[in-house]
């Protein structure tokens, strides 16, 4: 009897086991990467650096812009498993400083600037967990909110709108399968006419920015 309880008892353990493992093994995550079709989303914060060069007309010089810390929101979307469409959206404050002109270093305020840019990625590892990627695109940069600094030479400033192209490599680092973290850098052609309004006259300043963009952060893809 004991010797047939046994029995019994091993098959129903067997029968629960044999129920049991195909559940157990569907409750694992599988990886799935990248692939067509997929929205991610990636959130980070940024160093905006900018490589900036000046012409400015009639008192010469150079400009000073300074470093940005800035969060940042970005969205792709994949078109194909290798790839896809990345929109970036982040506002960045800049101190701004004429520098080396022939009336001396003059303080032109401070400027915000609005630069969503457009990338095509490829992503050549898009199944595996970390995921390089390349991209190349187009920029459009909005300048507003100049602050003129009071009782100054500068009397009002005007920047104009940009267009340029960016470039961009990065990687992706999948903790789970749908969440991520991310390091990313961008370099962004940003070329700008700018009018100063002065106490002494009107000058005239064709301004490269080019920043240099590095962003880290996490994201999730759905």
């Amino acid at each position: 009897m004991e010797l047939k309880n046994a029995l019994t008892v091993a098959a129903v353990a067997g029968l629960i086991a044999a129920g049991f493992t195909p559940a157990t093994a569907q409750a694992e995550e599988v990886f799935t990467g990248k692939s067509a079709g997929d929205f991610m989303i990636r959130a980070r914060g940024l160093l905006v650096a900018p490589s900036e060069d000046a012409s400015i007309s009639p008192i010469g010089g150079d400009t000073d812009i300074d470093e940005s810390f800035v969060p940042e929101v970005d969205f792709s979307y994949f078109i194909t498993d290798n790839i896809a469409l990345e929109l970036i959206a982040a506002v960045t404050p800049h101190d701004v400083t004429a520098t080396g002109t022939s009336v001396g270093n003059v303080d032109l305020g401070d400027v915000w600037l609005l630069p969503p840019t457009l990338t095509v990625q490829y992503h050549p590892l898009p199944k595996d967990k970390l995921s390089p990627y390349f991209g190349a695109g187009i920029n459009y940069t909005h300048f507003f909110s100049d602050d003129i600094p009071g009782g100054g030479p500068v009397t009002g400033i005007d920047y104009d709108d940009s267009f340029g192209f960016a470039l961009q490599a990065g990687v992706d680092y999948f903790v789970s399968d749908n969440l991520f973290v991310n390091f990313d850098v961008k370099k962004v052609f940003i070329n700008t006419d700018v009018t100063i309004d002065t106490t002494l006259g009107r000058v005239n300043a064709d301004v490269d920015i080019d920043p240099w963009i590095v962003g880290v952060g996490v994201g999730y893809k759905f």
